[in-house]
């Protein structure tokens, strides 16, 4: 198995997120059946996670994506630009908002905000990792998480430092 050096070790192999995200699509296939909701995927972060659990989902969806940044390096700007301009129209859905880490909690709940004004039924928001103690926006709770981890900067699955390491199989602790 590739472990490149920046990486300390492994918090979650393969198979842990393999089940984990089986049981979460278990969860909202029975939240959603019949529902035909929207799930919507941050963009760039959450795209394997999106990937995996969009499969393991067994109702009919639909998807769409959008582009949320906040982090240079591994340190929040404090600020969420987004990028919603290929939502179709979301009046009157039931929409899934699907994160890779929810840690001060400002990009979820700035997409939250947005997507109720612009006409949702309903948002929920699913995320494979759960950092509590960043959080920023004290009231924010994921509605759907994988795993609650601590103040650790991660990479792998999706996630990344500067662009990289998004492509290994695991979620490994970075060495700063």
């Amino acid at each position: 198995m590739y472990i490149p050096e920046k990486v300390d070790r492994i918090l979650f192999d393969e198979e842990t997120i393999a089940r984990r995200v089986a049981e979460l699509g278990e969860a909202l296939t029975r939240e959603y059946e019949g529902k035909n909701p929207l799930f919507l995927c941050v963009l760039k972060g959450a795209s394997v996670f999106f990937a995996d659990l969009i499969r393991a989902v067994e109702t009919p969806i639909e998807i769409d994506f959008l582009h949320a940044k906040s982090y240079v390096g591994t340190s929040s700007s404090g600020e969420v630009v987004l990028e919603m301009t290929a939502l179709d129209d979301v009046t009157g859905r039931n929409v899934v908002v699907v994160e890779d880490i929810v840690d001060t909690a400002r990009t979820l709940s700035l997409v939250k905000k947005e997507l109720s004004a612009r006409g949702a039924k309903s948002v929920r928001t699913a995320a494979l990792l759960d950092k509590p103690s960043r959080r920023v926006v004290r009231d924010f709770k994921a509605d759907y998480t994988g795993f609650e981890i601590d103040d650790y900067f991660v990479v792998g699955y999706g996630l990344d430092c500067s662009q990289q390491f998004r492509n290994l199989p695991y979620i490994g602790v970075y060495k700063s």
